[in-house]
């Protein structure tokens, strides 16, 4: 979570050189997917030994992806089938709180309906897919489809509170990149419940449909450190490019409501009707969130992945999230992801546009990135700096003490304020 409040306060990354790519395995997979066509391939994945895996529905086009080193799965359905099904669901009336991907490891469409759903609706929408065929299963999922929103390293506005995800630049002005449901263009942004810490405004975006938009900053500017996304306790990671999922990436989402989280991408190109519209061309991942942690990033090894659209179910008892894919995003955008190396304000560099590159090492080994300090410059560690002066006993001591429990408790009662606010509002999407 990276906007300029937050990265106000972060020292900037130590020196060391610039990643714009992950490994190939995910590339070479989707390489395989392109040179073959969708009549021959139904989708890649990575195996468990990092690996790429091509699924492929004749005996020759297996042998070409073995001899490309490769593991190749026979399947019954092609690509073109999959993608057929899946036009047939759109084409049906919509039913908020379902949603639907292709499983590239199973061969078919998976259709899940939230609690949501009626019985009625559930019982329409299984005709549809009965009449579609076997490729398509039905599952019910627990829990209710919802955009995130009420993060708590926030960015507020008067129409609720979201998470930044990456920074990125048009080359001359910067933006947050965040989720598209948290406001219509036009939305100002502040840093502080009191609105006295102006971040920016939306200038463009899109939802439903996409699910991301940028907030221009007030500055025009990110500050330093804009290349380090937060993870909590002092710590972050520095972003050093952009790429693709593959499905089975190990992934990870920073989020301030649950913190750091971790899981795999379950399926791409996820279809989410949610009650305020539908947004397509989706990640689909088994990691959990909460309201809180909508826009925040998802990334892996140091690769931004995606922003948090929504989900069902909880860090309790587990759950589904979906994300936008930052590739599509900055390219509707016309922008870039801000990475280390820049030189000028902001102390970071625009990544490179060229081909998205994935994890080639195998998923459960993958991290979140290499570490980069987070902290410096707040009011409470200004306020723990001069009680460490011993020239600061006595009266000054208690002072200083009162402030912060004084700054403490009045966070706390905004923070509380809000989440209320919030809850009286939209107490029918909770999950």
């Amino acid at each position: 979570m990276v906007g300029q409040a937050a990265m106000a306060d972060e020292a900037p990354p130590a020196a060391g050189g610039t990643r714009t790519t992950a490994g190939p395995a995910g590339q070479a997979g989707a390489a395989l997917v392109a040179r073959l066509g969708t009549d021959r391939t139904a989708g890649n994945w990575i195996g468990a030994d990092g690996r790429p895996v091509v699924a492929v529905t004749d005996r020759g086009s297996a042998a070409a992806v073995r001899a490309a080193g490769a593991e190749a799965k026979v399947v019954p359905h092609s690509m073109s089938e999959l993608r057929a099904a899946t036009a047939k669901l759109r084409s049906a009336p919509r039913v908020p709180g379902t949603a639907w991907m292709v499983d590239y490891r199973s061969n078919e469409v998976v259709v899940q309906g939230d609690r949501t759903v009626s019985a009625a609706d559930w019982s329409r929408l299984t005709r549809v897919a009965d009449g579609i065929g076997g490729i398509v299963r039905m599952e019910r999922t627990g829990g209710t489809f919802t955009p995130r929103l009420n993060g708590a390293l926030p960015i507020l506005s008067t129409g609720g509170r979201c998470s930044a995800g990456f920074n990125v630049t048009d080359g001359t002005r910067d933006f947050v990149l965040t989720a598209g449901h948290c406001g219509p263009n036009g939305t100002v942004w502040f840093a502080d419940a009191a609105g006295t810490r102006r971040i920016g405004q939306t200038v463009n975006g899109s939802f439903p449909g996409g699910d991301f938009s940028l907030v221009q900053y007030a500055t025009g500017r990110a500050g330093d450190g804009a290349d380090v996304v937060a993870l909590g306790n002092g710590s972050g990671v520095r972003i050093t490019g952009a790429a693709d999922a593959s499905v089975g990436q190990r992934v990870f989402r920073s989020g301030s409501t649950s913190g750091l989280r971790d899981g795999r991408v379950t399926g791409l190109d996820a279809t989410v009707n949610y009650p305020e519209g539908t947004v397509t061309g989706l990640i689909q991942t088994d990691v959990c969130a909460e309201p809180g942690d909508s826009g925040g990033p998802l990334f892996s090894e140091g690769i931004a992945l995606g922003v948090t659209s929504g989900g069902s179910g909880d860090c309790t008892t587990g759950g589904t999230t979906f994300f936008q894919p930052v590739t599509k995003a900055l390219q509707a955008l016309g922008v870039k992801l801000i990475v280390s190396g820049r030189t000028g304000g902001s102390g970071a560099g625009a990544a490179p546009s060229g081909p998205p590159m994935q994890n080639a090492i195998a998923p459960g080994a993958a991290s979140p990135g290499s570490s980069a300090p987070v902290g410096g410059g707040t009011e409470a560690t200004a306020l723990l700096s001069r009680l460490a002066d011993s020239r600061n006993a006595g009266p000054g001591l208690l002072v200083a003490a009162g402030s912060l429990v004084a700054l403490v408790a009045t966070r706390y009662i905004r923070v509380e304020q809000d989440r209320k606010a919030y809850r009286r509002a939209y107490s029918a999407t909770w999950g």
